[in-house]
């Protein structure tokens, strides 16, 4: 099962541990030790600016699939989270070159960062805080052959900062089709991980299936486990529509022009509780959809804002935004939390 590092930066003593999160994530996925190095360098900053800018925040360290989907199984990279909800940046281009900073630090600042990463997405929204997301790893980067003018990213949040989140996501690619999962496993950690685990390592196995044949498949699978609501959605990137099914509480919201619509699940447990029959949704997709796959650590009357995915935004960023602007220190989540997302990829990318 793969963990997911969580730290909560209140003091510079969690700067060392945000830094030791990276570099053991770095070695589970197989960095080398040079872009080990950059990965520590990477999560000591953004750890830094927190305290700096907003006097505390979150860092999430996880391993990933890269957001453009390539054939077959993917490299996997180290992702590296810090959200806030402080004051915002007002030069966000300024913050972005190197050597820019507005007190001490290492000299390095966010534009370092983007340099070291592979993929680098910065959000940030005066009064409402920062979001900042890299990715490292030896097979990542948007060049993909092929790409399907999609992207996918998410972020997963362990309930309490435990070892483990019960929720997990993945995709698939085969040809013009691009399969996404997101599972959340019945309670909490390491058994609830387990479930969700086991939907992951069969996606593999059957995403060439529409979702409402890959449920079946998924459930004979995770007999024995707690069992998991799992949410499976399948893009024909050729024909241009996008398929749906869901068993449990997984939120599906697909954007529709200037609104959003909910993909509906039936009601079960896959592993446990299985309905007779499931509920498949197709639908067009555009290059102005976007689609965003939730866990219930999100209140279930979220909604997300008109400019949720704008400009273009790394799909990553737009999850990781979600999970600030949907809780906070006032209103604190009771559940592990992920989201993924899919989203088209900018015009001027292949």
């Amino acid at each position: 099962m793969p963990r997911v590092r969580y730290v909560l930066v209140q003091d510079s003593t969690r700067v060392r541990d945000a830094r030791v999160a990276a570099e053991e994530a770095a070695a589970e996925a197989g960095l080398d030790e040079r872009r080990t190095a950059d990965a520590a360098l990477v999560a000591t900053e953004l750890a830094t600016n927190l305290l700096k800018h907003a006097q505390a925040g979150e860092m999430i360290v996880d391993i990933v699939d890269p957001p453009v989907p390539g054939e077959g199984r993917p490299g996997r990279a180290v992702q590296i989270t810090a959200l806030d909800h402080g004051p915002g940046i007002a030069d966000v281009d300024g913050a972005l070159r190197d050597g820019f900073s507005t007190t001490r630090s290492l000299g390095a600042g966010l534009g370092t960062c983007r340099r070291l990463a592979d993929d680098f997405g910065l959000h940030s929204a005066l009064g409402r805080g920062t979001v900042a997301v890299a990715r490292l790893g030896p097979a990542v980067g948007e060049s993909s052959a092929g790409a399907p003018g999609v992207r996918v990213g998410g972020v997963n949040v362990p309930f309490a900062g435990a070892d483990f989140s019960g929720d997990a996501w993945a995709w698939v690619r085969s040809g013009d089709r691009l399969t996404l999962m997101l599972a959340d496993g019945l309670g909490h950690g390491s058994e609830a991980a387990r479930a969700s685990t086991a939907a992951v390592d069969e996606l593999r196995h059957w995403a060439r299936l529409p979702p409402a044949e890959c449920l079946p498949k998924l459930h004979t699978a995770l007999a024995g486990t707690r069992g998991a609501a799992v949410a499976v959605a399948q893009l024909d990137t050729w024909a241009g529509r996008l398929r749906f099914a869901g068993i449990g509480n997984v939120t599906a919201r697909l954007r529709e022009g200037g609104r959003w619509r909910t993909l509906l699940s039936r009601p079960g447990i896959v592993g446990v509780h299985r309905p007779g029959t499931v509920r498949e949704d197709e639908v067009a997709w555009t290059p102005e959809s976007l689609l965003i796959l939730h866990t219930d650590g999100l209140p279930s009357r979220w909604t997300p804002p008109p400019d949720t995915g704008l400009p273009s935004a790394d799909p990553a960023v737009t999850a990781a935004v979600a999970v600030r602007d949907a809780g906070s220190s006032a209103r604190p989540v009771r559940d592990d939390t992920a989201v993924a997302v899919l989203a088209p990829a900018p015009p001027d990318r292949p």
